[in-house]
């Protein structure tokens, strides 16, 4: 659906995207992770037609996206600095979005509203932070976009509300084959949502994958030996990282955690458990191996 071949975009003397390519599928969850100046919400832009590319291309099922309004009518833009009409209520702009998006829908509308914990009525203005961020999701989804871009889309949001949000995107791909973009700082925050995900970085994608691929080939085991155990011994498993405390052996290692279990158990340990990678653990791993520093990345 998205396709960006070789895109740049400059500010003066300031490169923010610097030949940055990269595809996105229909009907995926793609989040979009680095960190601040990484050029994140440059790239929204670009794809939402707000900036217009100052070299290579960027299109959305072959069509070029600025001043193309049929394109616009199927992408809705969550900023992370949100903008409603001044003294707007929710219903007030539900009407505006109305004359702009064809598709939008007053049964969604509605029914949205009953599910948010928001006053339609009362201006927003008046909303925390983390209802305006609500408010400003309902409302695009009320638009029944084909692309929707979340610039830090859970910014604001308490766990409950962060949830129903996962949940409501989930039902919006399945049903509709919405296909959304989320940008964020914070791995561990797209991790239960997203189907790919990929790192930015001083304005290029350095390294993207799909997740379940991402996390395949991994494992972390926990094990223990109380008569301790050399290095000798570890030299039948494609250890990535080890850490001991005490008699208890931390080990990232590649391959299935059954299977590494099953050899530190061989070797004389008391028990041996895989347990999940967190996806920011699989990154740092594999940024590691294509050569990459990924503290100095991301944190």
């Amino acid at each position: 659906m998205i396709q960006a071949t070789g895109l740049v975009k400059c500010f003066g003397d300031f490169t923010a995207l610097s030949e940055l390519t990269t595809q996105i599928q229909k009907g995926s969850i793609y989040g979009l992770v680095g960190s601040n100046g990484s050029g994140k919400s440059t790239f929204l832009r670009l794809i939402a037609g707000v900036y217009i590319p100052d070299g290579g291309t960027l299109q959305i099922d072959g069509q070029a996206v600025y001043e193309n309004i049929a394109v616009k009518q199927r992408i809705f833009f969550v900023a992370d600095d949100l903008y409603f009409l001044p003294q707007s209520s929710m219903n007030d702009m539900a009407g505006f979005y109305r004359g702009i998006y064809h598709n939008f829908s007053d049964e969604r509308y509605q029914k949205l509203c009953d599910i948010f914990p928001l006053d339609p009525k009362k201006k927003i203005t008046t909303f925390s932070k983390g209802m305006k961020r609500q408010a400003a999701l309902l409302l695009g989804l009320a638009c029944q976009p084909d692309l929707l871009l979340l610039d830090e889309a859970f910014d604001g949001l308490d766990p409950v509300m962060r949830g129903a949000v996962r949940k409501l995107l989930s039902d919006e791909i399945a049903s509709r084959e919405m296909t959304v973009l989320i940008t964020s700082h914070n791995l561990r925050e797209l991790e239960d949502l997203c189907d790919h995900v990929g790192l930015l970085h001083k304005g290029r994608i350095l390294f993207e994958r799909e997740i379940d691929e991402l996390k395949l080939g991994f494992c972390k085991v926990h094990a223990a030996f109380p008569e301790g155990i050399g290095d000798e011994m570890l030299s039948g498993l494609d250890l990535m990282q080890v850490s001991r405390n005490g008699s208890l052996l931390n080990l990232i290692v590649r391959g299935r955690s059954a299977d590494a279990s099953e050899y530190l158990l061989s070797k004389g340990a008391v028990f041996a458990e895989g347990v999940p990678l967190t996806l920011e653990e699989v990154f740092v791993h594999e940024m590691e191996a294509v050569g990459y520093d990924y503290n100095n990345i991301i944190f």
